[in-house]
């Protein structure tokens, strides 16, 4: 899709480069002091290197290949934390390279009045101020965000939304605003400039995906602080354990206080280290993961409060229905036929454009209706009028016409005809069901009845009962009236709906909503969305909806698919899913490394302690480096999982929390247990420890 790197390799040559040179750029004390638990590992991983070099250089330093060994893996589980992290900002940076392809310095025509008739000037794109008007022809590029006051035109939008296919764009209405980068393809426009320099559309897409607003939600800060605690109580513990050991050394008269060098490896191994190094990388990559999306975020809360989402507000007309009516069944009036019908209600759509008109010409094809042949027939067309609520045609002494039912049999009775009881019953029947009823009558006579029916979108029944399962109740809101909004919600499965909704009644909704606790999302488009999305705790607006809509929703889905909200909803569930899983293992997988290296530091001063290594490593040595090799290499070893996040399934939180303890929980605990048991045996068979 277009601009945004779809690439599913995570470890391709050219950002494995990437990553690896920004992983030495983040080895510097004000970056690693960002990380509270990987600063500790960073000033661990320094002392343990002065120590070694130190006992390399005393003669009598007969542990020197010890700690130089310790210091060694401490260096490369900072660097493949630092590595993690490079890799997930590598893809954003990617997909910045490519969106700053499309942003270039386009020359400007700048209107001194605000209609294409006024007198012009050419200047450079990046002189335009915020208010310029300027004129965009066939064949020119769009040269800044805006709204079209003028005009109307064909717009290839492809470098932004990935689509080959042109877009209508015009003055008023909902699809009124025009993105820099974009090309004009026919006809011409008047864009008034709608922001300040460095801060277009795009300027806000590469700043994304840059990650130069990627600022910490709630959930992480919380999170932050409580691995920061962990690591400061565990670094307590350890500072206290230097003494106590010395102390405890003098007073039995055997072994010796435990080294520093140990010290630090127990502390390296006691806090969450796993999770300290892999927490930003997941943080990233859930952002890319929406970029992957075609959607921007405007910042990390927004993708985390998708998370959360427990109410979702679905606009019907192109949401959950397919946008437009479709002529689905034709029935006959008595002693008519459906060929007859059929024939005549093709007739008089073939000069109605609308897409329910158009519908009406494929319907009838079914009844082997093609290829009509109306030349020398003196044939008058009658276009469909907003005014007149019909569409026909004269077609020599016949008069066909079809259209709204009151219309049609206004027309009906003023050539001398009625409608039979059967016929309004009929109207009446398909009134109730929510489907819109159309007359088709040829001059006095009323040929039947054509049911324009809204169009549910296919499985999207099957996602809301997804939606149920993982307790988010759906909400469909429409300007229609209460029977067509009830039929349209039975069809398509939603939880309940709003019917005559006006822009103040969304607001209110979603505020009452809110009121009660509950985190709400709602997608939208035009100028009268803008109050609701911006009130709205995920609101996803469409690009090509109006500039109001944009600046008040915290996302903006480039391709602009309104059902795109129930895949938000899913990256948002799935980004605090993975962090969660990750966390639990990182916890759990510890446990393993306080029985390797708590025997092998006290072993020497209580033989007793040798009894809590259910693993029986070989030495203590060896025990430590086990784990601390084990603690290093389990990072890269879970970088994959961090980047593509945990795997996703429709379930309750409560579910998805039980399984996610038992499953991460249990391996977190198994798993050391295995690995630092095999590296024992492999340091010990090729005598390293």
């Amino acid at each position: 899709m277009g601009h945004i790197e779809r690439s599913s390799s995570i470890f391709r040559a050219e950002l494995l480069q990437s990553a690896l040179r920004g992983a030495v750029a983040k080895l510097t004390p004000r970056t690693q002091a960002r990380n509270p638990v990987m600063f500790v590992v960073y000033i661990g991983a320094w002392l343990t290197t002065v120590l070694g070099a130190a006992e390399l250089i005393d003669a009598d330093g007969g542990r020197a290949g010890f700690t130089c060994s310790v210091a060694l893996w401490l260096w490369l589980t900072v660097g493949f934390a630092a590595f993690a992290e490079a890799l997930a900002e590598g893809r954003g940076k990617a997909q910045a390279a490519a969106l700053r392809k499309i942003r270039q310095d386009v020359p400007a025509r700048r209107l001194e009045g605000t209609r294409r008739g006024a007198p012009c000037e050419q200047i450079s794109a990046a002189a335009l101020t915020k208010g310029d008007h300027v004129l965009v022809e066939a064949g020119e590029v769009i040269p800044c965000d805006g709204e079209i006051v003028e005009g109307l035109a064909s717009v290839d939008e492809s470098a932004i939304t990935g689509e080959s296919a042109p877009v209508l764009r015009e003055a008023g209405g909902d699809r009124s605003s025009a993105t820099g980068g974009t090309r004009v393809l026919s006809d011409w426009i008047v864009v008034r400039k709608s922001t300040d320099p460095g801060e277009s559309f795009l300027d806000h897409m590469i700043a994304m995906v840059e990650g130069a607003k990627r600022r910490k939600t709630p959930n992480e800060i919380a999170l932050d602080i409580l691995l920061a605690s962990l690591s400061l109580v565990f670094l307590l513990v350890c500072a206290t354990l230097l003494p106590l050991s010395a102390f405890a050394a003098e007073s039995s008269g055997r072994g010796a206080a435990v080294p520093v060098v140990v010290l630090v490896a127990l502390l390296v191994c006691l806090i969450p280290t796993t999770i300290g190094a892999l927490l930003s990388a997941i943080r990233v990559a859930g952002l890319d993961r929406l970029v992957q999306a075609n959607v921007i975020a405007s910042s990390g809360r927004a993708v985390e409060a998708a998370g959360d989402v427990d109410v979702l507000l679905l606009d019907k007309t192109g949401t959950i229905t397919l946008g437009a009516r479709q002529a689905t069944a034709l029935f006959p009036s008595p002693g008519g036929t459906e060929v007859e019908l059929a024939d005549a209600a093709q007739l008089a759509s073939l000069a109605d454009e609308t897409p329910e008109g158009r519908s009406i010409v494929v319907l009838a094809k079914r009844y082997g209706l093609r290829e009509r042949d109306l030349a020398g027939k003196a044939a008058r067309f009658l276009p469909f009028s907003a005014l007149t609520r019909m569409s026909g045609v004269d077609l020599d002494t016949r008069r066909i016409r079809k259209g709204a039912a009151d219309a049609v049999l206004a027309f009906v009775r003023a050539s001398g005809g009625s409608a039979s009881p059967e016929t309004a019953a009929r109207v009446d029947e398909i009134a109730r069901r929510g489907s819109t009823p159309l007359l088709v009558a040829d001059g006095p006579r009323l040929l039947g009845v054509i049911e324009l029916k809204d169009i549910v979108k296919g499985g999207l029944r099957e996602r809301f009962h997804d939606f149920r399962r993982m307790g988010i109740r759906t909400v469909m809101i429409t300007g229609d009236n209460p029977v067509t909004a009830a039929a349209i919600a039975a069809e398509a499965g939603v939880d309940d709906f709003r019917a005559e909704a006006t822009p103040e009644t969304k607001l209110a909704l979603i505020r009452k909503l809110q009121a009660d606790g509950h985190m709400v999302a709602m997608t939208g488009d035009g100028t009268n969305d803008a109050p609701a999305l911006a009130q709205a705790d995920v609101a996803v607006a469409m690009n090509t909806g109006t500039q109001a809509a944009k600046e008040a929703g915290n996302m903006v889905d480039l391709d602009s698919n309104p059902t795109k909200l129930i895949e938000v909803v899913a990256i948002g569930k799935q980004l605090l899913m993975t962090r969660g899983a990750l966390t639990t293992f990182s916890i759990a997988n510890d446990v393993a490394k306080y029985f390797a290296i708590l025997p092998a530091a006290f072993v020497t001063l209580h033989p007793g302690f040798r009894d809590l290594d259910p693993m029986r490593l070989a030495t203590p040595e060896s025990a430590i480096l086990s784990a601390l090799i084990f603690n290093a290499l389990v990072i890269p070893a879970l970088v994959p999982l961090a980047l593509r996040g945990v795997s996703y399934r429709p379930a309750s939180a409560e579910r998805l929390l039980g399984r996610h303890l038992l499953l991460y929980g249990l391996v977190g605990i198994v798993l050391p247990f295995a690995g630092i048991k095999l590296l024992d045996l492999t340091l010990s068979a090729l005598r390293l420890a």
